[in-house]
């Protein structure tokens, strides 16, 4: 099968040829004839397959044919695309751009950390397909900028990543919102049970595709495991990435806040390394990601948040610096490697009590993860260069604050001043033996004592 077998319009052929091409992938094949037909659909896929190709060419496609926008004709919402983040927001928005270039159509991209108004702008002007997130797209809803009901197609993209985020409650106040009479794709790259139950509720006898089961990970993905204290984690992560210096690399963390200060870790042993999650502000997420994809960064620290919306061809290396409490979302992490047909390597370290974590992911796999007993073996490489900073002497309890006039004020004998300090003649004894009882007394002349 080609594209050109699909039954799509020239102008998107002609856009999908230019891009170089020939052969759709195997969720393009199965689901482009459902979705133009007009069935709902159900696709269950891993990430980085081609799914977004898989809902934007028909998409498309039907914009183009059935009631295609005429000039002068005010323009309403007719496709909604939800995304559970910006940066997968940023990614459907650039290929709608692509496959649409030569077609009249419009879209426009709708999502919080910015400013509204260039959106409310584009929203006002009239567009044709709206990719948003839950959260900002509920926000201009209430404000009365947005309006539903000429939606004809609804596309939920990564449904399970919305469950995991806690977006439900957004998109069941936004389904309400959608007209009855429509056509719903929905994408997942796991079917866990909350999944189906929602899948029933907005689908109408879905065809169900299903593609690359999550248990089957790509041959061209080396993965290993490294077993590791959670003390020398730093260390060992020094060494593998100084090892493949100038190899573009993704670092897994669990939280923003280890991001964070794992990225200042590695920034300080000389690594060119940058941290993007929730945290950052949205110009902040796309010039890290930028400067990742121009190799300007060698190492992005990354949380599972940007897990789906790194999509940068020639990673080399994705290092699972902490293990994910959830097996599917190893796959999810290691599929940022081993992309377009190049290799890839995935390490992870693990440390005692990450152990329950890696026998969930190898139980998912359906296999043993390799130990790499030379990484094992070298625990005791060198540290990473640190700025030695002169150390503090120690003393016994008690002595430190004497000791701290001591190096201020000299010597200083038992019972009185420094010898510096110590005035001649008889006044001198006198004022050591007046003790603390005689401070700031007026001495009396010795002739009338």
């Amino acid at each position: 099968m080609t594209f050109e077998t699909l039954g799509l319009a020239q102008p998107l052929l002609r856009a999908v040829i230019s891009e170089g091409y020939e052969i759709p992938t195997p969720i393009q094949a199965q689901a482009i004839p459902h979705v133009l037909a007009g069935r709902d659909l159900l696709g269950c896929a891993q990430t980085g397959t081609g799914k977004t190709a898989a809902f934007a060419l028909p998409v498309l496609h039907r914009l183009m044919t059935v009631d295609a926008p005429q000039r002068g004709k005010v323009r309403r919402i007719r496709t909604l695309v939800l995304s559970p983040t910006r940066e997968l927001a940023c990614q459907i928005g650039d290929s709608f751009k692509t496959y649409g270039r030569h077609t009249s159509l419009r879209h426009t991209l709708v999502y919080g950390g910015v400013s509204q108004f260039h959106q409310v702008r584009d929203l006002q002007r009239g567009v044709d397909t709206l990719i948003a997130t839950p959260g900002r797209l509920c926000d201009l809803m209430n404000q009365g900028f947005i309006d539903l009901n000429a939606v004809e197609v609804f596309v939920l993209d990564e449904a399970d990543r919305m469950l995991d985020m806690g977006f439900m409650p957004d998109l069941r106040r936004i389904v309400d919102k959608l007209p009855k009479q429509r056509q719903t794709l929905m994408f997942s790259a796991t079917m866990p049970e909350p999944i189906e139950e929602l899948a029933h509720k907005i689908l109408r006898d879905p065809v169900q595709v299903r593609i690359a089961p999550v248990k089957s990970t790509t041959a061209l993905i080396e993965q290993a495991v490294c077993f590791v204290s959670k003390a020398d984690k730093p260390a060992v992560l020094y060494k593998l990435l100084s090892a493949s210096a100038g190899t573009r690399a993704i670092v897994f963390t669990r939280t923003k806040h280890g991001a964070d200060r794992l990225t200042k870790l590695l920034q300080r042993d000389g690594i060119r390394a940058e941290a993007i999650h929730g945290n950052k502000t949205q110009n902040a997420r796309q010039k890290t990601l930028a400067s990742f994809k121009s190799n300007r960064t060698h190492v992005l620290v990354a949380t599972d948040l940007a897990a789906r919306g790194i999509d940068v061809d020639g990673v080399s290396h994705v290092f699972n610096y902490e293990l994910p409490h959830e097996p599917e979302t190893y796959i999810h992490r290691i599929g940022r490697t081993g992309r377009a047909g190049a290799e890839g390597i995935a390490i992870a370290l693990c440390d005692h009590e990450e152990h329950k974590h890696l026998r969930a992911i190898e139980k998912l796999l359906n296999t043993k993860v390799r130990v790499d007993q030379d990484l094992a073996g070298e625990l005791a490489a060198p540290e990473p260069r640190r700025v030695e900073r002169p150390s503090r002497p120690s003393f016994p309890p008690g002595q430190r604050q004497q000791q701290g006039r001591r190096a201020r004020f000299g010597s200083k004998p038992s019972g009185g001043r420094p010898n510096s300090a110590r005035p001649s003649g008889g006044s001198g004894a006198a004022h050591a033996s007046g003790g603390s009882h005689n401070k700031g007394r007026r001495r009396r002349p010795a002739s009338s004592r």
